[in-house]
């Protein structure tokens, strides 16, 4: 038996792009998932292809009580959650200047609510059973600041704070990890409204690595002794400089 094969998983945006991939390779070891998105279509299509041991469900992430019925639900079923990943993200980049307050509000509920409402769902739970693991997935803006990235890097800075704050507060009895992915294939860039910033990011997204490779060094996280936290990752394509 490895590590990982019969821990409790639950993964938000589990519909595509690093979500998916980590839910594949869980599945692969034999985790039992709780899979979380709001497209049913693709995120049933996915659960019936990884086997019987597997939970699905329609969630925003912003909204609390989504998160909190899936986790109840996980929990009546399976007995407990020992793994939250909290996958879910949008990057809608542009210039201060040009005022996308709209999009910023969703970046902040998404990007930095929607991990708060991962985390309340779980952590009281997790803090009775004595164990558990939180994995926040932030991002390379979560590292450094460009222009156009100011409020998904300002969330990005938010997740990881976030972790080492949590990180502190649960020593001892709660793992804690954020992986911080640079240029991965994913959807992000679907997210973005402003045209000039959405073709920049294609382009540079064209050498982007796959997502297994974020969803590898999440299972190498998982998969350490009880003992053995590790806090921080950062994956890049090798070409990646910032």
């Amino acid at each position: 038996m490895n590590a990982i094969e019969g821990k409790v998983v639950m993964i938000t945006g589990a519909s595509s792009g690093i979500g998916e991939a980590c839910a594949r390779r869980l599945a692969a070891k034999g985790a039992t998932l709780v899979l979380a998105a709001r497209r049913t279509d693709r995120l049933a299509k996915l659960a019936a292809g990884l086997g019987n041991n597997t939970l699905w469900a329609a969630a925003d992430v912003t909204r609390l009580q989504d998160l909190e019925a899936l986790a109840c639900l996980a929990r009546e079923r399976f007995g407990r959650i020992d793994v939250l990943i909290n996958n879910a993200g949008i990057m809608p980049i542009s210039l201060l200047a040009q005022g996308c307050v709209d999009d910023w509000s969703r970046m902040i509920d998404v990007n930095i609510k929607g991990v708060l409402h991962g985390i309340h769902a779980v952590l009281n739970a997790m803090l009775a059973y004595g164990s558990g693991h939180i994995i926040n997935i932030s991002s390379v803006a979560g590292l450094s600041v460009g222009p156009g990235s100011a409020v998904y890097s300002g969330t990005k800075f938010a997740v990881r704070a976030i972790s080492e704050g949590l990180r502190q507060e649960c020593v001892g009895k709660i793992r804690v990890t954020t992986v911080c992915p640079g240029l991965t294939t994913s959807e992000l860039t679907e997210s973005i409204t402003v045209a000039a910033f959405r073709e920049r990011a294609e382009k540079l997204y064209e050498g982007a690595i796959s997502a297994d490779a974020i969803a590898d060094a999440v299972l190498y996280a998982i998969g350490q002794p009880e003992q053995v936290a590790v806090n921080e990752i950062v994956v890049r394509p090798l070409f990646q400089s910032f």
